[in-house]
C-alpha cells in the first residue's frame, strides 16, 4: 500500500500510472516508485534553483534602484543634479549654439526629450545619444572665407602643377565670377576626366588651397551599395551615415572643396545603384536639401564646391554625367613630362632620399622618358628617377663613390636594358608602305602600312590584329582605289585576278580607329602603280568612298610622335586645323603641315615618281666566245 500511496500522490501520467498497477511484485513496484521520485527530485531542484537566480536578479535590480534613487536625492540635497540630466542639458546648449535650420533643431530635441525619460541604463540611451551627436557634430553653419585674390591663386596653381591650362583657367573664371557676383553665383559641378598620373587629384588640393577652402576627398571605386551614400536607417544595428554626411563632419565646414575619386569605377548590384544616389548630391536644384537616411532631415549640400574625377567617362551613367561639366586631361607629351621631371620630380626624389648633390641631365630624363616609360601621366616616370635615386643613395651608404650627374650612358647600370621603342621615319624611300600616326592614351606614335600584291583570285587579306573600323577603312580605301582606277593609272589591272595584302606591324597589338584611311590608301595605291611613297611623309585622315578626308582626333599626340620620329611633312585633314592651336610651337616649326581635303592631294604630297627603267644598250660578242654559239644580248 505504501507505493499505491506515493503513486498517487505524484504527478503520473495514465499511462506511467497503469504500469505500476499492473506490477504485482511489491519489490518491482517500489523499485518503479524509487525511479519516479527521483525524477521528481531533480525536477524540484531545478525549480528550486531557477525561482533562486530570479530572485537573486529581481533583489540585484530592486537594490540598484533604491541605491540610484537615495543617490539621486542626496544628488539633489548637496546641489549637484542628476548627471544624466546635467549631460542632457550640455546637449541642449550645444544644439543651440550649433546653428541647426529649425527643422533639425526640433528633431535633435525631441530626441532629447524622450532620452530624458528613459533609465540611464535602457538599450536605447547609446543608439539616441549617437544620433544626437552626429547632429550637433555637422557643420550647419560654420564656413570658410575664399580667398578670391586670383593672382595668387594663379601662381599657387602655376607653382603646383605644370601645363593643365584649360582646368587652371576655368578655376580663376570662377574666382573671377565670385568676385564679382558673390554668393548669388553657385559652386561648379566639376569632372576631370584623364588617365591615371595626369594630376586630377593633386590638382584639386591645389585648388582648395587657392580657395583657402578645406580640402576632403572619398573615393568611390568599387561601391555596390547606395547606403554607402545615402547612409542606414536607424532601424539597423550599427547605422552610420552615408559617406557624404561622414565626410562633411570631417571636413569641419559647411563649404569645403569636396573631390568624389574615381567616379567611374562605380558598381551596381541588388543593393541599389550608388550613381543614382550621387544625383541629388551633384545635382544644385536639389543638393540644397540633402536627405541622409539616417539623420532623416534635410542637410545643406550648396555650398560646397565638387569635383569629380574619372579616367573614363563611358562607364558614368548618362544622367549622372549630365550634370557634370567635364574638363578633360590630355596625356603628358614629351616636353610636358621633361619639364615637369626637371621642376618636381626630381628634386622631390632627391631629397626624400637624402641625397644633396645630385643632377640628372636632360638627355637622361627625355631616354628615360622614351624608353623606360610609356604612359600618360608621369607615375612611372618618378619611380623610375626613384630607383636611380636609390642605387645612388645605397652607394653613399656602403662609402663607395658617388656620382653627382647621371647621364644616358649610365642609364643602363641603373635601370637595365631599355623597355620600350618609339617609331622612327623609314631609312628608303619604298613602294607599298606608308607611315600613318596613332594615338593611344600613353601617347602617340608611328604606324607603318604595308601592302603587297600578288597573282590570285581578287582576295583582300588583313592582317595585324585590326579592329573593325580599321577593317573597313581598309575597304574603302580598295573601293577608291578601284572606282578611280583611270585617274590611278590602274585601268589596266584585273582586280579579280589580284591579291592584296594590307599587314600593320607589330601585329601583336591590337589597332582601331578610322584615321588611318588615307594611309591605307596611298600604301595600296602605292604597291598598284609602282610609285614609292616618301619616307619623310606622314599622314592621318579618314577616307571616305569619294576620295574626301575626314577629320580624326588625338592630333597634339599624333604630331608630337612625328616631330620624334624625324618626320619632315605631315599630311592631315583641312578641319583639323583648328586644333593646331594645342600643339606646341615647336613642333609646328620643325614640321611641314599640309592640310587637305581631298585624296588627290594626299596622293600629290605622298607619292613619287614611279622610277624609269634603265636604258638597254645592245654589244655585239666574238662569234668564238666560249658558252656562245650565236652572238649574245647582254643588260648593262
Amino acid at each position: 500500500w505504501l507505493a499505491d500511496l506515493i503513486g498517487s500522490v505524484l504527478s503520473l501520467d495514465i499511462a506511467q500510472r497503469q504500469e505500476l498497477l499492473e506490477t504485482d511484485d511489491v519489490v518491482a513496484r517500489l523499485q518503479k516508485i524509487s525511479i519516479l521520485l527521483a525524477k521528481e527530485l531533480d525536477v524540484l531542484e531545478l525549480e528550486s534553483r531557477i525561482h533562486s537566480q530570479v530572485q537573486q536578479e529581481v533583489d540585484r535590480s530592486q537594490r540598484e534602484y533604491f541605491l540610484r534613487e537615495q543617490m539621486r536625492v542626496i544628488q539633489n540635497e548637496l546641489g549637484e543634479g542628476d548627471p544624466q540630466m546635467q549631460e542632457i542639458a550640455e546637449l541642449r546648449e550645444k544644439i543651440a549654439s550649433s546653428g541647426m535650420p529649425d527643422e533639425a533643431r526640433e528633431r535633435a530635441s525631441k530626441e532629447l526629450d524622450r532620452l530624458a525619460t528613459m533609465p540611464s541604463g535602457a538599450p536605447e540611451v547609446g543608439i539616441i545619444r549617437t544620433y544626437v551627436d552626429w547632429l550637433i557634430g555637422l557643420p550647419w553653419a560654420n564656413a570658410t572665407e575664399d580667398n578670391l585674390d586670383i593672382k595668387r591663386a594663379a601662381q599657387i596653381l602655376e607653382d603646383n602643377h605644370y601645363g593643365l591650362p584649360k582646368a587652371k583657367e576655368r578655376i580663376l573664371e570662377h574666382m573671377a565670377v565670385r568676385k564679382l557676383a558673390g554668393n548669388k553665383m553657385r559652386s561648379p559641378i566639376l569632372c576631370f576626366a584623364g588617365p591615371p598620373g595626369t594630376g586630377k587629384t593633386s590638382l584639386g588640393k591645389s585648388i582648395a588651397q587657392a580657395l583657402g577652402r578645406n580640402f576632403v576627398r572619398v573615393s568611390l571605386g568599387g561601391i555596390r551599395d547606395e547606403a554607402e551614400i545615402r547612409g542606414h536607417r536607424r532601424t539597423y544595428v550599427g547605422a552610420l551615415p552615408g559617406r557624404i554626411i561622414q565626410t562633411m563632419r570631417r571636413a569641419g565646414s559647411v563649404n569645403p572643396l569636396f573631390m568624389l575619386d574615381e567616379i567611374d569605377k562605380i558598381g551596381m548590384d541588388f543593393r541599389g545603384d550608388p550613381s543614382a544616389a550621387l544625383l541629388e548630391v551633384l545635382d544644385p536644384e536639389q543638393n540644397y536639401a540633402f536627405s541622409d537616411h539616417y539623420l532623416e532631415v534635410p542637410y545643406d549640400l550648396s555650398q560646397v564646391m565638387f569635383i569629380t574625377t574619372a579616367n573614363i567617362l563611358d562607364p558614368v551613367p548618362p544622367a549622372l554625367r549630365d550634370r557634370l561639366e567635364v574638363i578633360e586631361f590630355l596625356g603628358y607629351i614629351e616636353e610636358e613630362k621633361l619639364e615637369i621631371a626637371r621642376r618636381f620630380l626630381v628634386p622631390r626624389q632627391v631629397e626624400q632620399h637624402g641625397l644633396e648633390k645630385l643632377h640628372i641631365t636632360d638627355d637622361a630624363l627625355r631616354q628615360i622618358i622614351r624608353e623606360y616609360t610609356s604612359e600618360a601621366g608621369v607615375r612611372n616616370l618618378e619611380r623610375a628617377i626613384a630607383n636611380i635615386c636609390r642605387k645612388i643613395a645605397r652607394r653613399a651608404a656602403e662609402g663607395r663613390r658617388v656620382p653627382s650627374r647621371v647621364t644616358p650612358a649610365s642609364l643602363l647600370s641603373y635601370l637595365g636594358p631599355p623597355e620600350f621603342t618609339f617609331g622612327l621615319a623609314e631609312e628608303e624611300d619604298e613602294v607599298g608602305v606608308a607611315t600613318g600616326l596613332a594615338w593611344t592614351e600613353a601617347g602617340g606614335d608611328t604606324l607603318t602600312i604595308e601592302v603587297s600584291t600578288m597573282d590570285g583570285k581578287g582576295n583582300l587579306a588583313l592582317t595585324g590584329q585590326l579592329g573593325d573600323v580599321m577593317q573597313e577603312s581598309a575597304q574603302a580605301a580598295l573601293s577608291y582605289a578601284r572606282a578611280h582606277a583611270k585617274q590611278l593609272a590602274i585601268a589596266g589591272i584585273d582586280f579579280d585576278k589580284v591579291d592584296i595584302h594590307i599587314h600593320v606591324p607589330e601585329g601583336a597589338i591590337p589597332k582601331d580607329g578610322p584615321s588611318a584611311g588615307i594611309t591605307i590608301a596611298v600604301a595600296l595605291i602605292s604597291a598598284l602603280t609602282g610609285r614609292p611613297v616618301r619616307r619623310d611623309v606622314a599622314m592621318t585622315g579618314e577616307i571616305t568612298l569619294r576620295g574626301r578626308v575626314l577629320p580624326i582626333g588625338g592630333l597634339r599626340e599624333k604630331l608630337v610622335a612625328a616631330y620624334r620620329a624625324g618626320i619632315k611633312t605631315l599630311v592631315l585633314p583641312k578641319k583639323n586645323e583648328r586644333d593646331l592651336v594645342e600643339v606646341p610651337k615647336h613642333v609646328l616649326k620643325g614640321l611641314t603641315l599640309v592640310p587637305v581635303e581631298r585624296m588627290e592631294q594626299v596622293l600629290e604630297t605622298a607619292l613619287l615618281p614611279a622610277p624609269a627603267r634603265r636604258p638597254r644598250t645592245v654589244a655585239r660578242r666574238p662569234a668564238t666566245h666560249k658558252g656562245s654559239d650565236q652572238p649574245g644580248v647582254a643588260a648593262v
